[in-house]
């Protein structure tokens, strides 16, 4: 076996042991700095003296992107390249060698922790008193621009309260007679999102079906809701903005003249509104410098998207373009990973990161059998390392593709009490709104008379809940019955073929004690709640199909560990309770506990080290971007790209964010089965290995004796999840692991 490490045999070199191609490794950079760059015959040699008596000692191209003054500048910053510095430099510059006024200095930035750490920096800069330092306007865009409705009298509350939003909606959908489990809030607060950035009149959309117009009638609702009450969101600040300098041209020109330089971290995340303000600013001067990382793309379904960078130069003509191309963060095993991950995407400006670092640790590859066996080794490993005072528990991070994949990772971190934060909406895979139904089914068949369970049966007789359950309580208080659902057989709103459906939903739910978990919630799912979801027409509309059925399998993944369903119950009802026990609040970033977050959520950290899990087919890259017709939210046009490619080319960002947010170490895990199907390791994986390999690879038992050759394929789901097995040559132990067989 390849590159096998013996004393953690489920740990590899590379992933499934190939040998054809070397393990990559970035270049190291170039030790020189303003040190050696800058003479002190230089004009400005005095400025950058002062900076490295403060530690900070700038490479060539950010030397280079400081010094820029005029005109337009596209700097494409390298993850971990040391982009921040640069942007605080810069400005340092423009007031202390190029005499700007601090006040005609404007940067722009996405979070308002950004902008407060610029701020505070540029304080930290020399020659540049505390004063001049506060002038500076270092603003996120809502900021930025709600200053500016205020300045014009817009006196509307901020409606940002994520809670109450939810609850408003959900009041609408009541009013207008439509179920609150029609619609999730958090879906319909992204679609309208996405309908302002794009500056969709919400006014106009379509109504061609029933489903597009109640959506409609919600956004309409909603809206006026806010206008009634004095009210605005975050969203409407900058469209509000936008709609009064594009009808103000005297208010635009003040604008204009305001700011001489304007600086824009992130570009990469702007959506269409962000872009067309930022454009609207800086029209008469184009002193517009704009930094971002266009393979660092991932936030389409917020409609960023990557042509703003990749066509700068054709919008600006005289731009300028600067790469920070050396990686201060990661080690050169893992700059050189990514650079060979990323390299294949098309649609991208070409760039090579250097590193700064060199390590002897190499990132890892797991081949576990399934993703239960993937969470349990590698929370051994850390638990082992925090034991042994290698790490702490916040030294780690744990990233996914999507949430529901993180399901085994969190059963194992709560039932083993191991300190964590999850960066999601906090809920358990048993919590869904999608599965608690089906749970319910089982819950109701171990006990009839369970009112709770009840509620989501009804509704899923296409029964509407609050009717339905006022019936039923009507009859129990004349007559109870054992089975409580049996009142709905008289429920005089019913036709008769209704009626055959609750006669068969009882006889289902009294089949399901005698079967085991998986079979039962197969049979829920094949005898009507996957044509259930999929009639309803609402759901495409705030989520993806495919989303809804990757939950499913899910839960089908965890079930099958169980022999009863009282089994299965009763580790969701454990498994719920230690989580409400623990009551872990997401608010203090600084306790000791593992990160868990998505792809997504990581963008801009960094962990000293990083466990990448489910990078296989289907995960990583998702189902729905190989399968590109359903994955909507991906513009059809990035540099004139099909779909499909644009999708894929979208994931491989993401694996590549996933692996350069990693300081010192890097673990990829590539299980063998996913959701009771063969898994093969993601391509952006393979593929910095396999470039020109005329063999494939395949999983394998290999017998463990130096003086045997024996080995096999392992074949089954069953197999791969035996620890080892003997060799029928030799009777040594045989290990997971791979073998090169011709394509």
């Amino acid at each position: 076996m390849n590159n096998l490490d013996t004393a953690t045999p489920i740990l590899h070199n590379t992933p499934l042991g190939n040998s054809h191609h070397p393990i990559p490794h970035a270049a190291m950079c170039s030790t020189y700095t303003s040190k050696e760059l800058v003479t002190n015959t230089d004009q400005d040699a005095a400025y950058f003296r002062q900076l490295e008596r403060l530690g900070i000692e700038l490479n060539k191209p950010q030397i280079d992107a400081v010094r820029h003054s005029q005109g337009p500048l596209l700097t494409l910053a390298g993850a971990g390249s040391g982009k921040t510095s640069v942007l605080v430099c810069r400005t340092g510059y423009l007031i202390s060698v190029r005499q700007v006024n601090p006040r005609r200095i404007l940067l722009v930035t996405f979070s308002s922790k950004a902008a407060a750490e610029m701020r505070e920096r540029i304080t930290q800069l020399p020659s540049i008193p505390m004063r001049d330092a506060n002038s500076i306007q270092a603003q996120t865009f809502h900021s930025l621009f709600l200053r500016l409705l205020r300045a014009q009298g817009i006196k509307q509350d901020i409606y940002s309260e994520t809670l109450n939003q939810h609850l408003m909606l959900k009041i609408i959908m009541r009013r207008m007679g439509i179920q609150n489990s029609t619609y999730q809030p958090e879906n319909l607060l992204t679609l309208l999102s996405t309908y302002k950035m794009n500056l969709v009149d919400i006014n106009k959309l379509p109504e061609n079906t029933d489903t597009e117009k109640e959506i409609k009638q919600i956004f309409i609702q909603y809206e006026e809701w806010k206008t009634a009450n004095n009210k605005i969101d975050f969203d409407d600040i900058l469209l509000l903005a936008y709609q009064m300098l594009e009808s103000d041209p005297t208010l635009l020109e003040a604008i204009q003249q305001r700011f001489d330089y304007v600086m824009v971290d992130e570009f990469q995340d702007t959506n269409c509104l962000q872009y067309k303000l930022i454009r609207m600013l800086v029209q008469p001067h184009h002193n517009l410098m704009v930094v971002g990382d266009d393979d660092q793309t991932i936030y389409s379904f917020n409609g960023a998207r990557s042509e703003f960078i990749l066509d700068f130069d054709i919008v600006y003509p005289e731009a300028q373009t600067i790469t920070l191309d050396i990686n201060y963060r990661s080690t050169t095993s893992i700059v050189g990973l990514g650079n060979e991950v990323i390299k294949h995407n098309q649609g991208r400006a070409p760039k090579t990161l250097q590193a700064s670092k060199s390590s002897e640790l190499i990132p890892r590859y797991m081949r576990p059998s399934h993703a239960d066996e993937e969470a349990a080794f590698i929370l051994q490993q850390i638990s082992m390392e925090v034991e042994q005072g290698q790490r702490r528990y916040r030294d780690y991070a744990i990233l996914y593709r999507t949430t529901s994949y993180n399901r085994a990772i969190l059963e194992q971190l709560v039932l083993q009490g191991i300190p964590y934060i999850e960066y999601g909406d906090g809920l358990m895979l048993y919590e869904h709104w999608l599965i608690k139904p089906v749970i319910n089914h089982m819950r109701l068949s171990l006990n009839k008379r369970d009112f709770d369970a009840l509620e989501s049966v009804v509704t899923s007789l296409y029964i509407n809940r609050d009717k339905g359950m006022a019936y039923i309580h009507q009859q129990e208080s004349k007559q109870k019955k054992k089975g409580p659902l049996a009142h709905l057989l008289s429920y005089p709103e019913l036709k008769d073929f209704q009626k055959e459906k609750v006669k068969e939903r009882l006889e289902l739910i009294r089949n399901l004690p005698n079967m085991k978990p998986l079979e039962a919630i197969k049979l829920i799912r094949t005898s009507f709640y996957d044509t259930f979801i999929e009639a309803n027409e609402r759901t495409p509309i705030t989520e993806h199909k495919e989303m809804l059925k990757e939950t499913l399998d899910e839960l089908e993944s965890s079930a099958k560990r169980f022999g009863t369903i009282e089994e299965f119950l009763a580790f969701v009802n454990e498994l719920t309770s230690k989580k409400q026990h623990t009551n872990r609040s997401r608010q203090d970033q600084q306790e000791d506990r593992i990160v868990l977050m998505t792809i997504h959520k990581s963008k801009g950290l960094e962990f000293p080290s990083i466990f990448l899990i489910g990078a296989i087919e289907g995960s990583l890259p998702h189902s729905s971007a190989i399968d590109a017709g359903r994955m909507k939210q991906i513009p059809s046009k990035q540099k004139e790209q099909p779909r499909s490619q644009a999708a894929i080319e979208e994931e491989r960002r993401l694996a590549y964010v996933a692996i350069t947010r990693a300081q010192e170490e890097l673990t990829i895990s590539s299980p063998m089965y996913y959701r009771g199907g063969k898994a093969e390791i993601s391509r952006f994986i393979t593929s910095a290995f396999q470039a020109d390999s005329p063999s494939n690879l395949v999983d394998a038992w290999i017998c463990s004796s130096k003086t045997c050759n024996a080995w096999s394929r392992i074949s089954s789901q069953k197999e791969a999840e035996l620890p080892d097995k003997p060799c029928p040559l030799c009777q040594a132990a045989m290990i997971k692991g791979s073998k090169e067989v011709p394509r």
